[in-house]
């Protein structure tokens, strides 16, 4: 891959009016939607669905098996753990889907962590360098560097911007 490239694996597929950056990498069976942009030197794991018009900024992660639906924004720097999930809404039912109008947004901002298997409940912000414990099911919004986990997902502690913990609260 030279400088002003990315690389796409042949069984991932990208539908028309996507941007991808110069040097992100999409690897294999992936699928990202009609209006979606990607930033410069993300690397987009196996198996991973990116949602129409969703925004992933420059220096992203995102690990095996995650889909970023409609609604879900990641500024840069963004690590996604394999098989975390976002919702993006509430009250879903088959029978009668609000469409795009009634999904809720959800903004992970630059530098946030999601462990694996976490959930992020849609309509919420995840802050700057927050991170999210695997497993863990986020209901509120995270404030930044800070170390949410369980379930629902409570603070535990503080992080710094490398992920070292600064600080812990609760039981010893």
């Amino acid at each position: 891959m030279s400088e002003n490239q990315y690389y796409v694996h042949e069984s991932s597929y990208v539908d028309e009016n996507v941007t991808i950056g110069d040097k992100t990498r999409i690897w294999y069976f992936c699928h990202v939607s009609k209006g979606a942009s990607i930033g410069k030197n993300c690397n987009i794991g196996q198996n991973v669905y990116i949602g129409y018009d969703v925004k992933i900024g420059n220096n992203c992660k995102i690990q095996n098996n995650v889909s970023v639906y409609d609604g879900v924004e990641l500024e840069d720097g963004v690590f996604c753990g394999p098989s975390c999930v976002f919702t993006n809404d509430l009250t879903p039912r088959a029978e009668y889907p609000k469409g795009l109008q009634g999904h809720l947004k959800t903004l992970l901002k630059h530098g946030a962590t999601i462990g694996a298997n976490a959930t992020i409940v849609c309509g919420h912000t995840i802050g700057e360098y927050a991170m999210v414990a695997a497993g863990s099911v986020v209901t509120k919004d995270v404030p930044p560097y800070t170390l949410v986990a369980g379930v629902p997902a409570v603070k535990i502690g503080m992080v710094d911007e490398k992920g070292n913990i600064v600080s812990r609260e609760g039981k010893k």
